[in-house]
């Protein structure tokens, strides 16, 4: 590989664990995720996916959410099964 030299990234403990958690299901450590992003980005020079704001992460679809599971914790709400969508 060459010469290397250290990058420090931070982010958020959950999003960490989360990324941890998909890169060794995957058989990578995180490492060689961002390696593989580095690499992409630099051959393809640019963010190598979409960057755009999903509507379903809005902050008030996501409150609806909240609301829907705090309902059904409390034995309030009704459950149905996914719809699958063509």
């Amino acid at each position: 590989m060459g010469n290397t030299t250290l990058v420090n990234i931070r982010m958020d403990t959950e999003l960490k664990r989360s990324m941890e958690e998909i890169c060794q299901e995957l058989g990578m450590n995180m490492t060689t995720a961002f390696t593989i992003f580095a690499k992409k980005m630099s051959r393809e020079r640019r963010i190598p996916f979409e960057v755009s704001i999903d509507p379903f992460y809005s902050e008030s679809n996501l409150e609806h959410l909240r609301r829907g599971i705090k309902a059904l914790n409390e034995g309030k709400g009704v459950e149905h099964e996914l719809i699958e969508e063509d």
